[in-house]
């Protein structure tokens, strides 16, 4: 299932895992981090975009893309992963753009702001928050059911409904190119996370910390997605002093592939500010 990757720009090494990555472009850096159960050609209509101006870095999580996990139970977290690769490539300051459930930019940003210059979180996840919406809530025990059953097509499947549909659009209504981008990295990332399953986030959850965030930051998402993510995104701006929030419209969760040319623009207006 390697066909539609690029070869790496090389592997950071940390305990447990090579981390495969693309660095390109010249100037400030920006770290792209990719939603849970994908990897990182989900930026691959930003690669091009922010090189021309920015050095832009991308990497595929621990147990997903081209990373080469160890197995193990041990507990682990993302964003002291991502500090690590940070260290690694001997990256001193960045701006962050994460999207979705892992929060990984912003668990970062309150454990080590020191790091981060500008932020921007994409149809956010929040650590400590509890999703309410009956929908996905019926849409992740399909997926759950399915992957008990060894079905994997219908666990992805069921994936693609929550998290690339949404709730108020049918399948048909959605890029079929956007679909199969997601379906592809969703088949690979479910295979791959029974390899590191203990993943564990910042303590006390970021939910209560959100005040202790004094950088710039934007928060995005699509008009389409799910109410919990537009209830997390105001949570966020209000607790994030001088944060900025917009909406971009005829998109869902998966806003980054379905609205590049609207996305790409509101995030460089952004770190040019």
């Amino acid at each position: 299932m390697e066909d539609n990757f690029t070869r790496p720009s090389g592997f950071v090494n940390i305990p447990g895992v090579r981390l495969a990555y693309d660095s390109v472009g010249v100037g400030a850096p920006i770290v792209f981090l990719h939603g849970g159960l994908l990897d990182r050609r989900q930026w691959d209509d930003q690669i091009g975009f922010f090189s021309g101006s920015y050095h832009v870095i991308r990497y595929d999580l621990r147990s997903s893309g081209q990373s080469e996990t160890t197995p193990s139970s041990e507990p682990f977290a993302h964003h002291e992963d991502l500090l690590q690769f940070l260290i690694g490539l001997k990256l001193q300051r960045v701006s962050l753009v994460g999207l979705s459930n892992y929060a990984i930019a912003l668990d970062l940003a309150i454990a080590y702001q020191e790091f981060v210059d500008k932020l921007v979180l994409v149809s956010p996840g929040l650590r400590g928050y509890e999703f309410r919406d009956p929908w996905v809530a019926g849409k992740s025990a399909e997926m759950v059911s399915a992957l008990g059953r060894r079905d994997l097509e219908g666990a992805v499947e069921a994936f693609l409904s929550m998290w690339v549909d949404g709730p108020y659009r049918t399948s048909a209504e959605v890029s079929s190119l956007v679909r199969e981008r997601v379906r592809d990295m969703a088949a690979r990332a479910l295979r791959l996370s029974r390899l590191a399953p203990n993943c564990r986030g910042l303590e006390p959850p970021a939910a209560r910390r959100l005040a202790e965030v004094q950088i710039p930051a934007l928060i995005v998402i699509g008009d389409r997605d799910a109410p919990d993510i537009h209830t997390i995104g105001r949570l966020i701006h209000c607790g994030i002093t001088g944060s900025r929030m917009a909406i971009i419209n005829d998109a869902g969760h998966m806003l980054v592939m379905e609205r590049p040319h609207e996305f790409n623009y509101l995030v460089k207006n952004f770190l040019e500010m």
